[in-house]
Parts: C-alpha cells; structure tokens; sequence
C-alpha cells in the first residue's frame, strides 16, 4: 500500500504565503517524479505543478509560474509546493501525486499513479 500524505493548507489573506508538504510511505515504489494539481469548488481538477527527478526539470501553469515553487527529495518521494503571493483565485484543495510511468506528459492527472487525500488552501481577498 502506497500512501501520499499532504500538510501545510489553511486559510491565508491575498499577498500571503503557504507552503504545502506531500510525503509517501508505505511499500517502496519507484517514481519519474511528482506533482500538484488542486480542484476548486464547481471546477475540474487541474494541474499546478510538476517536478521530475531526473534533470530537475519542473512544470508550471502559466497562472502560478514565478509565483509557486515546486521542490522535492527523491528517495523519500516527499514534494513541497511553495506559493508566494496567492491569490483568491488559487482557493482549492491540492493534492499530490506521484508519477510512476515514464512519459512525456507531466500536466495531465491520469498520467500519475498515487494520490494523496488534499489539503485545503483558501485565500481571502
């Protein structure tokens, strides 16, 4: 059993900052790298932000790109996700997910295998 564990939400002014946590446990599993993606209220589910393991590499939306951050440890398949100067807009609950098959594709939430249960991240204006 694989399970993805986030922490960090909570309610924040507009101008504030978050930092979200995502760690896994459970049997060893081997990742490409690991991601965000958050679900507004009425809203599908969307990407935020990705980082792979190989390289380095990390993907933004364009809405939160020099906003957000995304960092990550690899052998402890723990992500980080820190957002700088939210927005109302940016109210949702994010998940972390972590990426097993080998793909291109890293905005996409059926290229990722585990998921963690959410956390809520609420920005007043």
């Amino acid at each position: 059993q694989v399970q993805l564990v986030e922490s960090g939400g909570g309610l924040v002014q507009a101008g504030g900052s978050l930092r979200l946590s995502c760690a896994g446990s459970g049997r060893t599993f081997s990742t490409q790298g690991m991601g965000w993606f958050r679900q507004a209220p009425g809203k599908e589910r969307e990407f935020v932000a990705a980082i792979r393991w190989s390289g380095g590499s990390q993907y933004y939306r364009d809405s939160v790109k020099g906003r957000f951050t995304i960092s990550g440890d690899n052998p402890k398949n723990t992500v980080y996700l820190q957002m700088n100067n939210l927005k109302p807009e940016d109210t949702a609950v994010y998940y972390c997910a972590a990426k097993g098959r080998r793909t291109i594709v890293w905005d996409r939430d059926y290229e990722y295998d585990f998921w963690g249960q959410g956390t809520q991240v609420s920005v007043s204006s």
